[in-house]
This record gives C-alpha cells, sequence and structure tokens, in this order.
C-alpha cells in the first residue's frame, strides 16, 4: 500500500505574487484531484462550474463566495460540498488558501 503524507498545506505566504492566483495540483488519482489555491486579496475565479461533484475546504484567509444564486463568507475551516454543474465563484477579501477536491463519478 502506498498513501500521500503532506506535514503542512499551508505554505509560507510570500510565496505568493501580488495581484495573482497560483494553483498546484497536490494529489491526482483516478477518483480524485486535489488542487490547492492560493489568492492574493481581491483576485477572483469568476462564475463556472466543474463536471464533477467537488469539495472546497478553506484553510487561511477570508472570501466571498457565491454558490448557485447564494453569497457566503468562508473563513479558515469552512467547508464546501458543491454537486457537479453548480455555478460558483470565489473572491479573496484578504490572502487565502484553499483546498479543492474534484470527485470523479464512478459507473
Amino acid at each position: 500500500m502506498t498513501y500521500t503524507y503532506i506535514a503542512n498545506l499551508i505554505p509560507e505566504s510570500s510565496d505568493l505574487p501580488e495581484n495573482s492566483i497560483l494553483s498546484q495540483t497536490i494529489y491526482k488519482d483516478e477518483q480524485v484531484t486535489v488542487i490547492l489555491f492560493r489568492f492574493a486579496a481581491e483576485q477572483e475565479l469568476s462564475e463556472h462550474t466543474a463536471s464533477t461533484p467537488a469539495i472546497l475546504h478553506f484553510l487561511s484567509g477570508s472570501a466571498r463566495l457565491t454558490l448557485g444564486g447564494d453569497e457566503q463568507t468562508a473563513e479558515p475551516g469552512t467547508w464546501v460540498h458543491m454537486p457537479a454543474h453548480l455555478p460558483h465563484s470565489v473572491t479573496a477579501i484578504i490572502p487565502t488558501i484553499m483546498l479543492l477536491t474534484l470527485l470523479r463519478q464512478t459507473a
């Protein structure tokens, strides 16, 4: 059996250039893809959808989150499960770190 171990998902904040969003795939297999997003303050992922169910987990910072037509505030510890094709957007209020898990649907 193999496993993946990451001691700390929260990288040094100095790694994030101003006015940008950095994303890094940290794990991928046949069932899931896990992507770490780092947002500078006021950076936005505009409204879009995902073709698979997804989980958002906010690790640090603060962001405005739109899920369908609902607006929420995401703080450290916020966890969201989204069905496939749900329109959503994320706008960082302050520098923010978010973990995105894309779930593959199995037949």
